[in-house]
Protein backbone atom coordinates (compact mmCIF):
# COMPACT_ATOMS: atom_id res chain seq x y z
CA UNK A 1 0.00 0.00 0.00
CA UNK A 2 1.57 3.49 -0.69
CA UNK A 3 -0.16 6.47 0.31
CA UNK A 4 1.86 8.51 -2.03
CA UNK A 5 0.12 6.77 -4.96
CA UNK A 6 -3.64 7.83 -3.23
CA UNK A 7 -2.08 11.66 -3.01
CA UNK A 8 -0.79 11.66 -6.22
CA UNK A 9 -5.00 10.19 -7.42
CA UNK A 10 -6.60 12.95 -5.55
CA UNK A 11 -4.43 16.08 -7.01
CA UNK A 12 -5.81 14.18 -10.59
CA UNK A 13 -9.62 14.74 -9.69
CA UNK A 14 -11.19 17.57 -11.87
CA UNK A 15 -12.25 19.20 -8.35
CA UNK A 16 -8.75 19.40 -6.73
CA UNK A 17 -9.02 23.14 -6.54
CA UNK A 18 -11.36 22.45 -3.90
CA UNK A 19 -9.09 20.78 -1.64
CA UNK A 20 -7.56 22.59 1.33
CA UNK A 21 -6.66 19.28 3.32
CA UNK A 22 -5.77 15.24 2.43
CA UNK A 23 -5.66 13.44 5.29
CA UNK A 24 -4.75 10.06 5.65
CA UNK A 25 -4.70 6.71 7.85
CA UNK A 26 -2.48 4.07 7.68
CA UNK A 27 -3.46 1.25 9.77
CA UNK A 28 -0.59 -1.49 10.45
CA UNK A 29 -0.92 -4.81 12.06
CA UNK A 30 0.06 -4.29 16.39
CA UNK A 31 2.40 -6.31 18.00
CA UNK A 32 -0.17 -6.93 20.86
CA UNK A 33 -4.49 -6.95 21.03
CA UNK A 34 -6.30 -4.64 22.61
CA UNK A 35 -5.88 -6.77 25.70
CA UNK A 36 -2.43 -7.23 25.42
CA UNK A 37 -2.02 -10.81 24.46
CA UNK A 38 1.04 -11.09 22.23
CA UNK A 39 -0.39 -11.10 18.35
CA UNK A 40 1.56 -12.54 14.76
CA UNK A 41 -0.47 -11.81 12.47
CA UNK A 42 -4.63 -11.19 11.06
CA UNK A 43 -6.08 -12.01 8.63
CA UNK A 44 -8.87 -9.61 7.50
CA UNK A 45 -12.40 -9.79 5.92
CA UNK A 46 -14.00 -6.87 3.44
CA UNK A 47 -17.91 -6.87 3.13
CA UNK A 48 -17.23 -5.05 -0.04
CA UNK A 49 -21.06 -3.79 -0.66
CA UNK A 50 -21.49 -1.99 3.06
CA UNK A 51 -17.31 -0.62 2.33
CA UNK A 52 -19.05 0.97 -0.89
CA UNK A 53 -22.51 2.61 0.91
CA UNK A 54 -20.16 4.17 3.21
CA UNK A 55 -17.87 5.62 0.65
CA UNK A 56 -20.79 6.70 -1.35
CA UNK A 57 -22.42 7.70 1.67
CA UNK A 58 -19.73 10.29 3.02
CA UNK A 59 -18.52 11.52 -0.40
CA UNK A 60 -21.93 13.65 -0.05
CA UNK A 61 -20.40 15.66 3.28
CA UNK A 62 -20.36 19.19 3.33
CA UNK A 63 -16.87 19.86 1.57
CA UNK A 64 -15.39 16.27 0.35
CA UNK A 65 -13.86 15.91 -2.74
CA UNK A 66 -12.90 12.23 -2.75
CA UNK A 67 -12.71 9.22 -0.33
CA UNK A 68 -10.27 6.67 -1.19
CA UNK A 69 -9.78 3.09 0.51
CA UNK A 70 -7.67 0.37 0.51
CA UNK A 71 -7.85 -2.80 2.85
CA UNK A 72 -5.59 -5.86 2.36
CA UNK A 73 -7.72 -8.81 2.95
CA UNK A 74 -7.65 -12.55 2.96
CA UNK A 75 -4.37 -13.12 3.37
CA UNK A 76 -1.97 -13.64 6.73
CA UNK A 77 -0.57 -10.04 7.76
CA UNK A 78 2.17 -9.87 9.95
CA UNK A 79 3.04 -7.29 12.74
CA UNK A 80 4.29 -4.05 11.00
CA UNK A 81 2.23 -4.87 7.82
CA UNK A 82 -0.23 -2.08 6.41
CA UNK A 83 -3.72 -3.85 6.74
CA UNK A 84 -6.05 -0.23 5.44
CA UNK A 85 -5.17 2.67 3.90
CA UNK A 86 -7.96 5.84 3.88
CA UNK A 87 -7.92 8.52 1.95
CA UNK A 88 -9.98 12.14 2.41
CA UNK A 89 -9.55 14.88 0.47
CA UNK A 90 -11.91 17.79 1.19
CA UNK A 91 -11.92 22.14 1.88
CA UNK A 92 -11.47 22.76 5.60
CA UNK A 93 -10.30 21.23 8.18
CA UNK A 94 -13.58 20.24 10.14
CA UNK A 95 -15.24 19.10 7.64
CA UNK A 96 -12.04 16.44 6.25
CA UNK A 97 -11.33 15.18 10.11
CA UNK A 98 -14.90 14.89 10.57
CA UNK A 99 -15.48 12.78 7.71
CA UNK A 100 -12.24 10.57 8.05
CA UNK A 101 -13.28 9.81 11.66
CA UNK A 102 -16.87 8.77 10.72
CA UNK A 103 -15.53 6.82 7.73
CA UNK A 104 -12.84 4.67 9.61
CA UNK A 105 -15.41 4.15 11.88
CA UNK A 106 -17.70 2.96 9.83
CA UNK A 107 -15.44 0.43 8.43
CA UNK A 108 -13.80 -1.40 11.86
CA UNK A 109 -17.56 -1.34 13.13
CA UNK A 110 -19.78 -2.78 9.80
CA UNK A 111 -17.18 -3.84 7.12
CA UNK A 112 -14.21 -5.48 8.34
CA UNK A 113 -13.74 -8.80 10.69
CA UNK A 114 -10.04 -9.72 11.41
CA UNK A 115 -8.82 -13.09 12.62
CA UNK A 116 -5.66 -12.39 14.92
CA UNK A 117 -3.26 -14.80 15.57
CA UNK A 118 -1.60 -14.74 19.30
CA UNK A 119 1.67 -16.00 20.24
Amino acid sequence: MDVSLYIDRIKRHPDYDKVGMILTHNGVVRGTSRDGRRVSGLTVSVDHKKLKQIIDREKQSAGIVDILIEIAEDKPLLVGDDVMVLVVAGDIRDNVITVLERTLNAVKQTVTKKTEDFI
